[in-house]
């Protein structure tokens, strides 16, 4: 697939798989990089790296967010609850299937599986550190580099 294009994307080597699907490194025409499965290119619901929002079919990018690596810069400082969370915790869900707590987490397109707990208030400890593990030291990087970017201007 490399060289192909997808929308905006195109695929410049295989990366690591994600689960058991085969994943791909792409380049967005805005520059960013994202890593994409197999699937999601062929039926076209990954076109950028993130660049795109709602508006992706009528080619109208989200203009004044900050996309590193497929990563919004502004929705993790903002760390809001969406509409459809029914625990009220990111990333924190009740897997009937197995009468736990589910916590998990998303980071640069990919989902990370924190375990399943008891309780509700292990559930979110443990999303509780992977946020301050990623999207933390993400945030602070990004603000550290952002300032070099600045200072060298």
């Amino acid at each position: 697939m490399t060289g192909q294009r997808y929308g905006r994307l195109t695929v410049i080597g295989l990366a690591e798989n994600i689960g058991n699907r085969t994943a791909w490194r792409c380049r967005c025409e805005c520059g960013g990089e994202t890593v994409v499965q197999t699937v999601r290119l062929r039926t076209g619901h990954t076109k950028s790296c993130g660049c795109l929002g709602p508006g992706a079919m009528l080619g109208t990018p989200l203009h004044g967010l900050t996309f590193v690596d497929g990563t919004c810069v502004e929705m993790l400082r903002a760390r809001t609850v969406r509409s459809n969370n029914t625990s009220g915790v990111p990333g924190v869900d009740w897997w009937a299937a197995k009468a736990r707590w589910r916590a998990t987490i998303c980071f640069k397109g990919k989902r990370h599986y924190l375990g399943s707990y008891s309780q509700f208030e292990d559930a979110v400890k443990a999303r509780k550190a992977a946020e301050e593990k990623l999207y933390d030291s993400f945030l602070s990087e990004f603000v550290k580099g952002s300032a070099n970017h600045a200072s060298n201007d």
